[in-house]
Order: C-alpha cells, then sequence, then structure tokens
C-alpha cells in the first residue's frame, strides 16, 4: 500500500501530483535542485530534500542521490512525472531493487519502447501500421544509401535511443543524405548518449495525433480518445486538443482500439500514450512511438472524460483494478491546451529565463491553469522554459477556442518574452479554425510568427 511518494520531479508536474496525493491522503517528498529551493512544491509537499546543484545531471538525472532521498525519508514509491528520469528503465530497475513501487510501467517495456526501431519491430509484429523506413539502426553510409534507395525521399533520420526532435533530420534529396546523417548521429551521440539512428518516409503534411491510455495490472484497459498535438515548433509541441476535427468517428474508434491494442501487446500497465502520423490525403495512420509516462499534455484528456490520470497512476502502483470500462466512458465537449513557454519566438524560439515581474493568471468557467510560478518567481535556465498550462473546455470547439482567446488575453506576465502573443495568433489562423494544419504548419509560416 503506498502510503509517502518521493516525487522525482518539478515545478507544474510535481505539484500536479502533490495535488492528487493529498486529495487521496497520500504524503509526498518533494526533492528539488538549490535553485528550486523556494518552488512552490518544496513549499507544499509535506517534506522536502534537496538532492544537489541546479544542473540537472547533479540533481534531478542523479538518480542515486533520489533514491536515497525515497528510502532516508521512509517513501514507498516514486513518481517520476515527465522528462528527467519518466522514462528510464535503469531508474525504475533501480526503484525495483531497493523495493520502491515505480509509479509507471515495468522497466522491461520502458526499455523496449525506449529503443525506437525495437518498438518499430514489435509493432510491425503485432500488425500495428508503420510508417515505411529502416528495419534497424544504420550501420554505416553504405547501408544509409541502400536503405534510402529503397524507402525513396524525402526522408527523415530519426535518433533510435530518444526523442524531442533531438537526433532528428528531414532530407528532401539524395545529395543532402550524408551530411544530415552525420549530423543526427553527432546530436543523438551528445543528447542521449546513444548515436543510434534509423530512417523512416517523410510525411508531407501530417497530423501528429496520439491516444492516451490506462490499462490495470489486471489487464483491464480503457483509452481517453485522441488528442490533436500537431502545432509545434523545433519538433516540441505547443498548442493541443482533444478530440480531433479531423477524423470521422469510424476512423477515431480505429485508431483508438489500435492504440489500446498495441499497448495490450506489450502487457502495459499503467498510464500511457501512443502517438501516430495521420497522412490527410490517404487518412491512414501509422505508429510512431510509445510514450510510458505522463504526458505534458494529459489535462486535455481529463478535461474531456472527467477523469484523474494521475489519481489512476496510483491506484493501478497500488494494485486495484479500474472501477470502469471503456462502455462508461464518453468525450463530453472540446478541450484546448496552450503551453506558456519563457521563450522568443522573434529570436526563433530562444528560451528567456529571468525573473517574472508581473504574472496574472485567468480564470472563470472551463479554464485550468497547471503552474507552480508566481509573481516574483525566476525562471531558471538550466531546464525547460515550460511556465504554466493553460487549458480551456468548451462544449464544442468554436466555444473552446473562444474560451482560450478571452483567457489568453487575462494572462499577464510580464519580465520576460513569453509564448502567449504566439498562441493568441494561431488561434486566429484559418487553418487552426478549420482544423486543416499540420504538423509544418508553424515552420511554413515563419516569416509572419517573426512579427508576431
Amino acid at each position: 500500500m503506498i502510503r509517502r511518494v518521493l516525487i522525482a520531479n518539478r515545478s507544474e508536474i510535481a505539484l500536479r501530483i502533490i495535488r492528487t496525493c493529498r486529495e487521496m491522503g497520500i504524503e509526498t517528498v518533494a526533492v528539488y535542485s538549490e535553485a528550486d529551493r523556494d518552488s512552490l512544491p518544496v513549499e507544499l509537499a509535506d517534506q522536502a530534500i534537496c538532492i544537489g546543484p541546479p544542473a540537472p545531471k547533479e540533481s534531478y538525472l542523479y538518480y542515486q542521490q533520489i533514491l536515497s532521498a525515497a528510502l532516508s525519508s521512509a517513501c514507498d514509491a516514486i513518481h517520476p512525472g515527465y522528462g528527467f528520469l519518466a522514462e528510464n528503465a535503469i531508474f525504475a530497475e533501480a526503484c525495483e531493487a531497493v523495493k520502491l513501487t515505480f509509479i509507471g510501467p515495468p522497466a522491461g517495456i520502458i526499455r523496449k519502447m525506449g529503443d525506437k526501431t525495437l518498438a518499430r519491430k514489435i509493432m510491425k509484429k503485432a500488425n500495428i501500421p508503420i510508417v515505411p523506413g529502416s528495419d534497424g539502426p544504420i550501420a554505416n553510409i553504405s547501408v544509409l544509401n541502400e536503405e534510402a534507395e529503397r524507402i525513396g525521399y524525402p526522408l527523415l533520420i530519426k535518433a533510435a535511443g530518444g526523442g524531442g526532435g533531438r537526433g532528428m533530420r528531414v532530407v528532401m534529396e539524395e545529395k543532402e543524405l550524408a551530411g544530415a546523417y552525420q549530423q543526427a548521429v553527432n546530436e543523438a551521440q551528445n543528447a542521449f548518449a546513444d548515436g543510434r539512428v534509423y530512417i523512416e518516409r517523410y510525411l508531407i503534411n501530417p497530423k501528429h495525433l496520439e491516444v492516451q491510455v490506462l490499462i490495470d495490472k489486471q489487464g483491464n484497459g480503457v483509452h481517453l480518445y485522441e488528442r490533436d498535438c500537431s502545432i509545434q515548433r523545433r519538433h516540441q509541441k505547443l498548442i493541443e486538443e482533444s478530440p480531433s476535427v479531423c477524423l470521422q468517428e469510424t476512423e477515431r474508434q480505429s485508431l483508438c482500439q489500435t492504440a489500446l491494442a498495441a499497448m495490450s501487446t506489450l502487457g502495459y500497465s499503467s498510464v500511457g500514450t501512443v502517438e501516430f502520423l495521420w497522412d490527410p490525403l490517404s487518412r491512414e495512420f501509422y505508429f510512431m512511438e510509445v510514450n510510458t509516462r505522463i504526458q505534458v499534455e494529459h489535462p486535455v484528456s481529463e478535461m474531456i472524460t472527467g477523469i484523474d490520470l494521475v489519481r489512476f497512476q496510483l491506484e493501478v502502483a497500488n494494485n486495484k483494478a479500474l472501477p470502469f470500462a471503456q462502455k462508461d466512458l464518453q468525450k463530453w465537449g472540446h478541450a484546448i491546451e496552450c503551453r506558456i513557454n519563457a521563450e522568443d519566438h522573434r529570436q526563433n524560439f530562444r528560451p528567456s529565463p529571468g525573473k517574472m515581474t508581473r504574472f496574472t493568471v485567468p480564470g472563470g468557467p472551463g479554464v485550468r491553469v497547471d503552474t507552480a510560478a508566481q509573481c516574483g518567481s525566476t525562471i531558471q535556465p538550466y531546464y525547460d522554459s515550460l511556465i504554466a498550462k493553460l487549458i480551456c473546455w468548451g462544449e464544442d470547439r468554436p466555444k473552446a477556442i473562444v474560451r482560450m482567446n478571452r483567457a489568453l488575453y487575462e494572462f499577464r506576465i510580464e519580465g520576460i518574452p513569453t509564448s502567449i502573443p504566439l498562441c493568441q495568433w494561431v488561434l486566429s489562423q484559418p487553418e487552426f479554425l478549420d482544423g486543416s494544419y499540420s504538423t509544418h504548419f508553424l515552420d511554413a509560416h515563419m516569416n509572419e510568427v517573426s512579427h508576431v
């Protein structure tokens, strides 16, 4: 039975977990770097332990120090949140070795899905559609040329051991191939200590759709419908919504059932997400990857279903069966999430850390703000630039967009540049309003974006 949880993360996701744990009567221990000493999660947790200097490698990625903090504070479990150690199989195994419950799927599944080429093989064997590509990592230039000729251009080179847009290069024609390959290998090695890359066909104007899945240890599983995450910059999501406006209901059911089947094939348990690329011309979808953790954009799924995903992560970790089946879940209305980041889109999305001299959040019906920031908070240069997530719900998509526009107008941050003006601009564009936008939307509008 889980009575005390150490949260191996920081900022808004740490606070999000603390809130659900308190409602469930579970004590929390926050860990923090010296840079986060005065943060809200540290203040609101039942206990807080400093784990090192600001640099992630010396604090939030230093898993031995985190395990030590959990054991010394008599924790039963560790919740990794997202990012940092959330998809680190070594960390999950280390938790199991010292009898701490890792709140997530088994380490073996994390390891399999963390290797993108292995994940593709597993899904292909399970008859899940995948984007045509290489069967494994590219061993050398000779193999690269052979595979590129077989698959055809344009191509996408991707890191086998990581994500988030790092170790990724688009190749439109043969003369670009060798240079892009070496760049991707170097970037993947620096980012993930794993220089392996693979290639797949590059879809010209795809949608990035993902399905939220929840499965207990007894094998009972449900999906919480799909999210459209196609508004991206640098392969990083900026705006997400659920449900997707592009799908017909039969297509939605096919996509969601395919995702659930894929996770069941793995023997998955906990919260997870299956990500797909959807081709609007052929109206076909292709498996991309599995995220073995809670997602940044999970609130939009919560808003349309009424399900607290963090609560059920904890319930599943406690070996409890889901109290509902798929037939009990319905999507209700429409939800949109805008990520409020400390970055300057006029300067190619350059991070803009610093002190916020004003921080006023919106409110009212159907408005949710997930943040650990306050007026006077300093956005640190050591971590992700996310300040807050603004989530708005409406009875339908047009009403959700109107509500989001109102909430963005009310959201006042001064002292640093943020993504608020960019989100306002996106919501006014015809492609967003009619739902026809693709993952290349912001790239295609960079000249306009730089003047927003």
